[in-house]
Parts: structure tokens; C-alpha cells; sequence
């Protein structure tokens, strides 16, 4: 280990003699970089907050020792290895880019290496701890990531940078609107089946008598299966649905309009699915409170409900926020997000009726399909005051967010279905990974390119996996 430091410091010793022998001495010692170091030497010395010093008298005590010490150093390997592949795009067509050997050294097959020999050696070290001790090893990875992130954000820009978006988010003139789905892209369950196990949890069982003063509703055997073939029903006429939209000419270009009569026939499908579900008296005589606790427990996606209070909380975006949503029963979202400040989230979706707390079955039908998703995402625009420009990012995830998705500034695909991906991409809609998609715009911005800003219709979309990418992209550091 201390030959690969020595390796990468006279690498880094030479790149800066090239650049200016007197560097060093000029530059001040930046408090991101002391942070990380402090971080590590005092994790190297036995100094890790929860744990004793480390006496070292023991073999157990020295191995445990390494593995904290490798919790700390193999995020920011691993991080330098992954930064180097992604940034190898900058040296296309370049021969004195002033970071190509640095950032070739970290795209190297031999640094891989490195990180992936660094990553066994934490395994190998970590087989005899105790779960309180890997806990330990856990904290001190996110906090070595951490600091890495904010000894890169510490370096300063001497260009103008597309992200994070809130950098260059003026409030005084523009409003940051960020509408998103909520079934699949917020939630790793569709609402309809958690409504649909609330409704067989709680109804009466075959030849149970029922209260004469409540509504009549079917058993919960009848109920299972009347959810069983609804649900196996409207998933065949969903893909004969899809199917037929895609029978047409595959478009050269991006072509909206036709995209959007296509997604005509959807509506009128989501339309008679609805009813069918309403006349089907599934829904009849679910509890509001057994619906509200139900919103409560939901887990949402990893980072989405982070990113929904860090939204909130930065009072320099003053943004607006709204969930565009097929979900029959807006009270479930609105009990997902219930907690702390999220509260104040506008939601769009059907409502039940209810009678003393219990639904009648009937769906109160605001949002059923893609072409009601876009205008309701319009009329909310419409509806903002004129006296600032709007700067829209809609996050979704199926066919039914793609018009809301082309319609704003910025559309973002959370883990696109496949119904999504191959309707776009018979309408032209082109599909890009967010990351390489921000490096093409910097470069087009540092080029002096106004094209470079976020702009609606474009027909193109953004692809990430987590909603962690969303919060950098939009926020910065987490």
C-alpha cells in the first residue's frame, strides 16, 4: 500500500511540474482537504468515535484496527476509479488536456485493480468482526465518501456549471416546479395493491352476517378472486393496449403529436379499466384510518423522501412540488408523505367518496390517464403567477409520464418500464443516462452555446436509477 502512495504522489508530482513548478508553494491548503485527512489520520492512530483507542495487544485488536483503516481508504479508491472511466469522455480527440494523466491513471485497468484489491483485503479483515463492529466499518465508508464529496465540491469553478440546477436558480425570477409520479417511482408497490390487500384484510368472511346499517360488501375469498381476475384482465389488455398503439411506422424524428394521439388510446383503456373496477364493488367499505395507516407505513424508494426535505427545506428554491397520480385514493399518498414538512406536497390523484369513513366503491375520477396527467400539468403551470419564469422537472417512470416527461424543461425516467422505453422510442424519444447527458451539456455550455439550456420538447430524456442521482443533480451534495 504505501509503494501504490508513493506511485500515485510522484505521478501527481510530475503532472504538477508541468504545470508550475511553484504551485504548491502558492496554494493554500483548502479546508475540504484538511477535513479528509484529519478524517484519516485519526482513524490510522485508533481515534474512531464509538471505539476505545486501540491498544494493538492482540492480533484480533490489530486486524480490527486494519479493517476501520480500510473503511476509511476504500471509498475514496473506489470513488477515483469510478470518476476516472466516467471522465475519460474529456479526453476524446485530446492530447493536452492539463488533467490526462491524472485522470488515465484513475481509468486505468491497474487502479481498478488496486480498488478491487483493497475491497477484498475489507472483506477478508472483516469475516471475525461483530455486527457492532461492522456497523463501525459502515459509518466510517459513508463518512470518507462524504468528505471525499466535499473536498471535490470544494474545488473552485472557473467556468459557469450546468449543475447542480440550484446553483444558477434565480428565485427572485424564475420558480423551480418539480411534478413526479408516485406508484413505482416513489414506491417499490403499486397503490392499487395495497388498497387491494386493505379491502381483503377487512371484509367479512363466507357466510359471516353482515351489519344492516353498513354496506353490503363481498367476502374476502369472492374478493380475492374478483382482484385476481381484474388484475390479470386489465395487465393482457394493457400489453394488447401498447401493442396496438405500436403498430404504425416507426418515426425517423421526435414527433410529438403523433405520440400523443397515440396515447389517446391508453386513456380510453385506463378509462374503461376504472369503471370496471368501480362497478366490480371491490372498493366498497374500506376504512379512511386503515387507508391512512397503511399511507403511513409505506417504504418509499431509497433517497426519495430525502430529497423531498432537502427540497423543502432550502428556502432559496422556493419551488413547488406536485404528485401526478393514477392512484385511486389521493388520502394514501397524502399519508406517505404525511411526516415532518412533506406535507406540503400537492397532490393530484382520485379520490374515494366516503360515508362515516367507509367507501362507497366509487372513484371521484380526477387523474385516470396520460392525456389527464397533461392537463393537469398544464393547467398548474397556467395557473402560476406570471411574474416569474418556470423551470420544470417531471420524474416518472411509465408510458402514462411521457407527455407530462417531453412537456418539461427537464424530464427524468426513474427506471424506465419497458412499456415506456419501447413507446418512446417508436415515437423518436431519445433516452440518455443523466450523467453523460450533463457532460455533453457542459461541454456545449463551456463552448459558449446558449442551446445548452434545459429546454421542453426537445424529445429527449434523462435515464437514472436512484433517486439519489435526482438529489445531486438538482441539490448538489446530499
Amino acid at each position: 500500500m504505501r509503494k501504490n502512495v508513493m506511485k500515485e504522489l510522484e505521478m501527481q508530482d510530475t503532472v504538477i511540474q508541468e504545470w508550475d513548478s511553484d504551485m504548491v508553494k502558492k496554494c493554500a491548503l483548502n479546508p475540504g482537504t484538511v477535513k479528509y485527512t484529519d478524517f484519516l489520520l485519526a482513524t490510522t492512530s485508533g481515534k474512531i468515535e464509538g471505539v476505545k483507542t486501540a491498544t494493538l495487544a492482540t492480533p484480533f485488536e490489530r486486524t480490527k484496527l486494519a479493517a476501520y483503516i480500510l473503511g476509511a481508504m476504500v471509498p475514496g479508491i473506489r470513488l477515483y476509479a469510478y470518476l476516472g472511466k466516467e471522465l475519460l469522455v474529456f479526453l476524446a480527440g485530446e492530447t493536452t488536456h492539463p488533467y490526462k494523466r491524472i485522470i488515465e491513471n484513475y481509468a486505468s485497468e491497474g487502479f481498478e485493480g488496486l480498488a478491487l484489491q483493497n475491497e477484498s483485503w475489507l472483506d477478508k479483515l472483516s469475516v471475525s468482526l461483530t455486527g457492532e463492529e461492522l456497523d463501525i466499518i459502515e459509518k466510517l465508508y459513508q463518512q470518507a465518501m462524504k468528505l471525499e464529496l466535499g473536498f471535490l465540491l470544494a474545488q473552485p469553478l472557473d467556468q459557469k456549471s450546468v449543475i447542480p440546477i440550484s446553483r444558477e436558480h434565480n428565485p427572485s425570477e424564475e420558480r423551480l416546479v418539480i411534478f413526479f409520479n408516485f406508484d413505482m417511482t416513489c414506491t417499490a408497490v403499486d397503490s392499487s395493491a395495497i388498497l387491494a390487500e386493505i379491502a381483503i384484510i377487512s371484509a367479512p368472511k363466507s357466510g359471516e352476517n353482515q351489519p344492516e346499517n353498513e354496506l353490503v360488501r363481498l367476502s374476502s375469498a369472492d374478493l380475492r378472486s374478483t382482484w385476481e381476475d381484474l388484475s390479470k384482465q386489465y395487465t393482457e389488455e394493457y400489453e394488447q393496449c401498447i401493442d396496438t398503439m405500436l403498430l404504425g411506422e416507426k418515426a425517423e424524428n421526435f414527433d410529438y403529436e403523433r405520440l400523443h394521439k397515440a396515447l389517446e388510446q391508453l386513456s380510453d383503456f385506463e378509462k374503461r379499466a376504472n369503471t370496471r373496477v368501480s362497478e366490480s364493488g371491490v372498493l366498497k367499505g374500506l376504512n379512511l384510518e386503515d387507508i391512512k395507516r397503511a399511507g403511513e407505513r409505506m417504504i418509499l424508494r431509497d433517497g426519495c423522501n430525502n430529497f423531498f426535505h432537502s427540497i423543502i427545506k432550502n428556502e432559496q428554491l422556493n419551488a413547488d412540488i406536485h404528485v401526478l397520480s393514477y392512484c385511486w385514493c389521493g388520502d394514501l399518498i397524502r399519508s406517505a408523505f404525511s411526516s415532518g414538512v412533506l406535507d406540503v406536497l400537492n397532490v393530484h390523484a382520485n379520490e374515494f367518496i366516503f360515508e362515516e369513513n367507509l367507501s362507497t366503491g366509487e372513484i371521484v375520477k380526477k387523474v385516470e390517464s396520460p392525456i389527464d396527467k397533461i392537463q393537469a400539468f398544464s393547467k398548474i403551470l397556467n395557473n402560476c403567477s406570471s411574474d416569474k419564469k418556470n423551470l420544470t422537472v417531471h420524474v416518472g417512470d411509465t408510458a402514462s409520464d411521457l407527455l407530462c416527461l417531453l412537456q418539461a424543461d427537464i424530464g427524468i425516467v426513474l427506471n424506465p418500464s419497458s412499456s415506456l422505453t419501447r413507446v418512446g422510442n417508436h415515437f423518436g424519444v431519445s433516452f440518455i443516462p443523466l450523467f453523460p447527458g450533463i457532460v455533453e451539456k457542459q461541454k456545449i455550455s463551456a463552448a459558449g452555446d446558449d442551446s445548452s439550456r434545459w429546454n421542453r420538447l426537445s424529445g429527449v430524456l434523462y435515464t437514472v436509477s436512484s433517486w439519489s442521482e435526482i438529489h445531486a443533480f438538482i441539490l448538489g451534495s446530499m
